[in-house]
């Protein structure tokens, strides 16, 4: 498997058999010129959407013919699974936000669970329906979601093998979120990557855990 960040929360992930799923799209420029990463030229078979803001759900903006899952609860598209676990978008049950889909991937080697915009620390029983972690993708940058030290609680309580941060503050989103290094401190083992893939196997995945910073595609 092959994971892509574009930027902001969005991905794409090459599976063992070659099928291209590309997470959480963004609309270039949009809240008003807000979100600066580029444009996500790159095809796919299936684009996901952890929930519908322009910052993550805009999947017409992805080339080509593609299977569209927004708040998926149980796809499939040949032997990768798509699943989806229903959260909050806030502390306060989705009042202030909203739904927000917890968004798994496994295409029989390798599990990868994108947090999408998880606005709280999770409870047992949405745990124990995420399952197991190989690769988990969390916002790490507050205010929209949860912060730092949230986000430290989730992967303890997933327990992935790697951690990929997103959805905090860079030179292209002017959003008043935080930028990755205090989520960072709070990990044990972080590796800061050059570019901004990440090839994983289930053979490769290291025996404790580590964090991997990879740079944004766009």
């Amino acid at each position: 498997m092959r994971l892509t960040y574009f930027g902001h929360s969005s991905f794409l992930v090459e599976t063992a058999d070659g099928t291209r799923v590309i997470f959480d799209p963004y609309r270039h420029r949009c809240f008003d010129g807000a979100v600066k990463y580029g444009p996500i030229d790159e095809p796919a078979d299936v684009v996901v959407a952890s929930h519908t803001n322009d910052d993550h759900g805009t999947t017409d903006t992805i080339p080509g013919k593609h299977k569209v899952f927004v708040h998926p609860i149980s796809e499939k598209v040949g032997p990768v699974c798509i699943t989806g676990v229903e959260t909050a978008h806030d502390e306060a049950g989705g009042e202030k936000r909203g739904r927000n889909t917890i968004c798994v991937l496994d295409d029989g080697d390798v599990r990868v669970v994108h947090a999408g915009d998880l606005g709280h620390v999770l409870d047992e029983a949405t745990v124990q329906a995420i399952g197991r972690v190989d690769v988990l993708l969390v916002p790490v940058g507050g205010f929209f979601t949860i912060d730092h030290k949230e986000a430290a609680a989730v992967v303890d309580q997933l327990d992935p093998r790697i951690v990929i941060p997103m959805h905090f503050k860079t030179d292209r989103v002017d959003f008043p979120i935080a930028a990755v290094d205090p989520f960072l401190a709070t990990q044990e083992t972080v590796e800061r990557k050059d570019g901004s893939t990440l090839e994983v196997t289930g053979a490769t995945l290291p025996e404790s855990r580590i964090t991997v910073l990879l740079k944004h595609a766009r």
